[in-house]
């Protein structure tokens, strides 16, 4: 069931997103990524540590600081603008793909 103003297309793609990743959107997590390679290095394998390195961190923690830069609970230079440019579904699928990279 639907809510009133909620379309069947909007609830669908709504259940879409609450769906675990697939190896579809693995790949599409790694071009989102791509992005975050000029300062955090390819693949997230940050070379000296700063900015801090994301491969291989938990999926939870990077979607976490994702969230709270998107939010402007956590303070940065580049990071809040650059979250704000992205979904949810679309952090998730950053945080999960930096995630799966072994540093």
């Amino acid at each position: 069931m639907t809510h009133p103003w909620i379309g069947p297309c909007a609830a669908a793609l709504l259940a879409v997103a609450a769906t675990p990743l697939s190896a579809q959107d693995a790949s599409f997590g790694r071009a989102l990524a791509a992005t975050c390679s000029t300062c955090h290095g390819t693949d997230g394998r940050s070379v000296g540590g700063v900015p801090p390195g994301l491969a291989g961190r938990g999926r939870g923690e990077l979607l976490q600081l994702l969230m709270d830069f998107k939010s402007g609970k956590r303070p940065g230079t580049i990071m809040p603008q650059q979250a704000k440019g992205y979904s949810d579904a679309q952090l998730e699928q950053i945080a999960a793909y930096f995630a799966a990279v072994k540093p």
